[in-house]
């Protein structure tokens, strides 16, 4: 198993680790089969959707905070209730599909680790499925 670390600078952001995971991929030799991307924090997700226009992942961000607002009927006492249930509704895991050494992605899709409650170093682990 690999591990990715990735630092985030807002509490609530989306950062691209596709060119992250193809090092890993490429760095392994690994050809033929899948990948499983798995973010072991209970306040963070791994999401794949579009990379080609940047307003995507800002209107996904803002309209996450109008559905899972950061103060509401919470109780739990950390103050991250809403980072929880954004990382539920996204949820914690991506299997890619790996072929001649890339991975398959839509024209304009891209992966995603997505932060709800940062600044922080995230890890991402990333298991080889091999054919």
């Amino acid at each position: 198993m690999e591990t990715l670390s990735i630092r985030t600078r807002e509490r609530e952001e989306m950062v691209d680790i596709t060119s992250a995971v193809r090092r890993v991929i490429s760095g392994n030799g690994w050809s033929d089969g899948a990948l499983l991307l798995y973010c072991p924090h209970t306040t963070g997700a791994v999401t794949i959707n579009e990379g080609a226009d940047p307003d995507v992942v800002r209107d996904i961000l803002v309209n996450m905070c109008k559905l899972v607002p950061r103060s509401g009927d919470y109780r739990h006492a950390e103050g991250n209730s809403d980072a929880h249930i954004k990382s539920s509704l996204f949820g914690c895991d991506q299997m890619v599909i790996v072929e001649g050494g890339d991975i398959r992605l839509g024209t304009w899709q891209k992966i995603y680790f997505c932060e709800f409650h940062g600044p922080r170093t995230r890890k991402l682990w990333v298991k080889w499925l091999g054919a």
